[in-house]
């Protein structure tokens, strides 16, 4: 496979991907949003040990500066991800959620 036709089906994939995440998500009644997107922050853990691994063996200036973003927004993802998973389960433990 060429660069050419690996670049043409990786913006494929992500095109069909956003979509699709897309589709699903406005199909989700707004009472599941929160648990849903808890559970999916979280899996981002895998985002941030890809990310770090292509921090670690890139070379160029570019590369590096975008496994930099990919490390950094990842882990503010999860970091969200899970904060937003304790204050609702603090909503349910107490009754009233924390502040």
């Amino acid at each position: 496979m060429t660069a050419t036709a690996g670049l043409i089906l990786s913006v494929y994939v992500f095109v069909l991907a956003a979509f699709l995440g897309h589709e699903l998500l406005s199909k989700v009644p707004p009472m599941l949003h929160t648990p849903l997107m808890s559970g999916a922050n979280a899996m981002s853990g895998v985002v941030v040990i890809g990310a770090l691994v292509l921090a670690g063996t890139t070379t160029g200036a570019v590369a590096t500066l975008f496994a930099v973003a990919a490390v950094a927004l990842a882990t503010a993802n999860v970091v969200g991800g899970f904060m937003v998973t304790d204050r609702m389960l603090g909503s349910f433990t107490s009754g009233r959620g924390r502040s």
